[in-house]
């Protein structure tokens, strides 16, 4: 989860949020929750200060005895005014005033299912799918058969680029409801994203109605090895000859289908390939983005191709004019995909940075903000919005990013010899060399050759003279 940092959790929050524990500690739950809400109201992503809100308020509600059918239903027929409070919040596009006031009907009723659609929904509203993950997590041992619970929190993960959690959550839905068609593909997206992400697979669980998806999972990285194996045009011919044979005995099978296109691309027959890959997209008739992505792949495989061709020929004007090309496809083929697909956080990353490259300032520090809630890209994100704010003359804002950046960061890697690099040339630009040259000195330990950072090391030490 894209959890709120506690270095980066204003001094105000975590007063409030260390009062709340204390509270929590001697049994006065009351105060504690009063605490950790406003510890919440100061940083909505506090997730820690979330949890020990649910915690409390799942204690408060057991404690009281709270949790009948009847208790239930009365806390349900109460709770209308402010129900109809947050959905108008909700739908006026204040989604977090709509989770404040859902959360203050959880900690009322944390187990009622219409207060966890709620907030769970008003999260996803204002984009804080972790928080919405978080809910569902904490409550889902008491709502174990809850398919729409699971799958919720399943297709959270998904957003989040989690996709071992995520396979989980699928897999219980399988196991409860082993023909829903729709769980059963969201269970093999899962896997495959995990595949991947990891470089490998995790065997699932034997037995059940999931089988046939683990045998695809085997299948598909059977064949992508295949297909690597192969190291000579008339090989690749033969192979290729044998997949088309199984495609025309097996259209539906995807895996076929991009084992074929991933062989065409390889002998460079790019429009076999993308025609074979546009007509999977009309035969499956839903959104896909693994596809998409290997069509988008196919699309540049070909540019690089031709591009090589000119500087073969020594076609100077044809390279440009085809990098030109590429990086206009590549834009556009990027900005429709986010469209496509809003919550994929990669695509997001990606897009920001071809926007940044544009000079489209304000647009790509929307797409990394948006990005940063996805872990993997947390803190390169605010390298650049940093670096985005820096190119804006907003250096105080570039130093806050870069700051917060650094402290996600323990060992000088490439990343945050970047982030000191930015960090040291935004001093410079405030009037601080000497605080500058700090930053320089950690990476001058570690790296001398790091772009010219001896030449700044060596100016620093004769201006001190």
């Amino acid at each position: 989860m894209a959890d709120l940092s506690e270095v980066n959790v204003s001094k105000q929050a975590r007063e409030l949020f260390d009062k709340g524990l204390v509270a929590a500690e001697h049994g006065n739950l009351p105060y504690a929750l009063d605490m950790f809400q406003a510890a919440l109201e100061n940083e909505p992503r506090f997730l820690r200060a979330r949890k020990f809100l649910l915690a409390s308020a799942l204690k408060q509600f057991h404690e009281a005895g709270r949790g009948g059918q009847a208790a239930r239903v009365l806390a349900t027929i109460s709770a209308g005014p402010q129900l109809l409070k947050s959905w108008l919040k909700m739908r006026s596009g204040q989604p977090q005033d709509a989770m404040r006031l859902g959360q203050e009907l959880l900690c009322q009723d944390p187990l009622n299912p219409l207060f966890v659609r709620f907030i769970c929904k008003a999260a996803e509203t204002a984009q804080m799918p972790e928080v919405a993950a978080l809910i569902l997590t904490m409550v889902r041992e008491y709502f174990p058969k809850n398919t729409d619970f699971l799958a919720w929190l399943g297709n959270l993960y998904m957003q989040m680029d989690q996709p071992a959690d995520a396979k989980e959550c699928f897999e219980a839905v399988v196991n409860l409801k082993p023909n829903d068609v729709a769980a059963l593909q969201a269970l093999k997206n899962a896997m495959a994203r995990e595949t991947m992400v990891k470089g490998g697979w995790d065997e699932a669980a034997k037995g059940g109605g999931y089988r046939a998806i683990i045998k695809d999972v085997k299948e598909a990285e059977l064949l992508e090895k295949e297909a690597m194996a192969v190291k000579d045009s008339k090989s690749a011919e033969l192979l290729i000859h044998d997949l088309e044979e199984h495609v025309r005995r097996e259209p539906e099978n995807v895996n076929y289908r991009r084992a074929l296109a991933n062989l065409y691309m390889q002998v460079t027959r790019f429009d076999d390939a993308k025609y074979l890959l546009e007509e999977t997209r009309r035969l499956g008739g839903v959104l896909d983005p693994q596809m998409d992505q290997l069509l988008s792949t196919v699309h540049l495989r070909q540019f690089d191709f031709e591009i090589a061709q000119c500087r073969e020929n020594g076609d100077i004007a044809g390279v440009k004019a085809k990098e030109t090309a590429k990086q206009e496809f590549l834009f556009k083929n990027t900005a429709t995909r986010v469209e496509r697909y809003p919550n994929d956080l990669t695509l997001r990353y990606e897009y920001g940075v071809l926007l940044y490259e544009r000079g489209m300032l304000n647009e790509a520090i929307q797409q990394f903000q948006i990005a940063q809630r996805n872990p993997r890209f947390h803190v390169r994100a605010l390298y650049y919005i940093a670096r985005t704010f820096k190119l804006k003359g907003q250096l105080d804002l570039a130093r806050e990013q870069l700051e917060k950046a650094a402290a996600e960061l323990t060992e000088m890697d490439d990343l945050k010899k970047d982030i000191f690099y930015e960090l040291g040339e935004t001093l410079e630009a405030q009037g601080n060399p000497a605080a500058a040259a700090n930053y320089y000195k950690e990476i001058y330990q570690v790296d001398i050759a790091y772009k010219d950072i001896a030449a700044k090391i060596e100016k620093s030490y004769q201006s001190a003279r």
